[in-house]
């Protein structure tokens, strides 16, 4: 039995037995309608109607009882419903998102005290970690958001939507060699230095040391670390050159470091946020998601709402134009 059915049987009923109007008022074909009322008498056991050569003639007894509760099972329906709406509109609760240090220091600022704003009632909670722990907390299910930056094979529970993408910049103490070159810092006057950097993939893969294989370059990597702040203190201290992400330049660095562009010399990367396949995306869910990347079109939340799949998901941003987030010197720009 379907809803579909019951359905069709009401609006037989509203209509005076005339399955042709019922038909039009349903947006339908009539031969449809009558399959249904057909199918829906064989799985029943029962005839509804009594029939007069192709027409309906009257409502039988049992015809009556399951008209009734037909009526009490659409009414149900519109209650949940309603509810689902309710519960969609509904601004209190609780959101939890897990990311890595540098979203969390130098992103996420700005975009939850907007949303605390918005939302005064919802509960945050901000879990940090590596792409590895975050993919582990999405498995244990304390998550509602994961924001990451690649190691889309870990996630592959996850609908990951393509937030903005990023360069690397180069941080140096003001008096460095680095500061003084005549034009663009290349891959061949970084391999002079020791360097300083974040911790690589436990799969191994590096795009950095990639970058300098493809040169025929073997990068002095002597340190590296989860937390872009803690790169920058080695910096300061002269153990080596540093490679962060664009968006951990902070304006305060200006004090004692320079940040040089490294766009070009390695692979841009891309910023996700994701949720699972099963959740159900509240509005004050759906407004961080905006928050957090404002390019997003209404049109496009409401399909990523709805979305089952991640090819929906890449299909839908196939030709999206993404942001490219910067630091305190540069601002929010469009892909070229």
């Amino acid at each position: 039995m379907k809803l579909q059915q019951l359905k069709y049987l009401l609006a037989i009923v509203d209509n005076g037995l005339n399955i042709t109007a019922a038909a039009e008022r349903l947006y339908t074909s009539q031969p449809g309608v009558s399959k249904q009322l057909k199918l829906l008498e064989e799985e029943l056991g029962l005839q509804l109607f009594t029939r007069k050569g192709k027409s309906l003639g009257g409502v039988t007894a049992a015809g009556r009882q399951v008209i009734d509760r037909a009526r009490l099972i659409m009414q149900e329906v519109d209650n949940i419903r309603s509810l689902a709406s309710d519960y969609f509109q509904e601004e209190e609760g609780t959101l939890s998102i897990a990311t890595t240090h540098t979203q969390a220091r130098y992103v996420l600022p700005d975009v939850i005290q907007e949303f605390r704003k918005r939302y005064p009632q919802v509960t945050l909670n901000l879990h940090q970690g590596t792409s590895e722990q975050i993919a582990d907390m999405v498995s244990a299910n304390e998550i509602d958001f994961a924001i990451a930056t690649g190691s889309r094979a870990l996630f592959s529970n996850l609908l990951l939507v393509p937030s903005y993408h990023w360069d690397r910049k180069i941080v140096v103490p003001k008096d460095h060699e680095l500061t003084k070159l005549d034009g663009k810092v290349t891959l061949q006057d970084l391999a002079k230095y020791p360097l300083v950097t974040y911790v690589f993939s436990f799969g191994g893969h590096s795009s950095l040391k990639k970058a300098f294989a493809d040169e025929g370059l073997e990068p002095d990597v002597v340190f590296t670390a989860r937390d872009a702040d803690v790169i920058k203190t080695y910096v300061r201290m002269g153990l080596g050159v540093g490679i962060v992400a664009s968006m951990a330049e902070d304006c305060d660095d200006k004090k004692d470091l320079v940040a040089l562009s490294a766009e070009g010399l390695f692979p841009r990367s891309m910023t996700w946020i994701g949720f699972r396949k099963e959740s159900v995306l509240r509005r004050y869910m759906l407004d961080f998601v905006s928050l957090f990347a404002p390019h997003i079109t209404p049109d496009q939340l409401e399909q990523t709402r709805h979305a089952r799949t991640q090819e929906d998901i890449d299909s839908l941003f196939n030709n999206a134009q993404l942001p490219v987030r910067g630091g305190c010197t540069d601002d929010i720009t469009e892909a070229a």
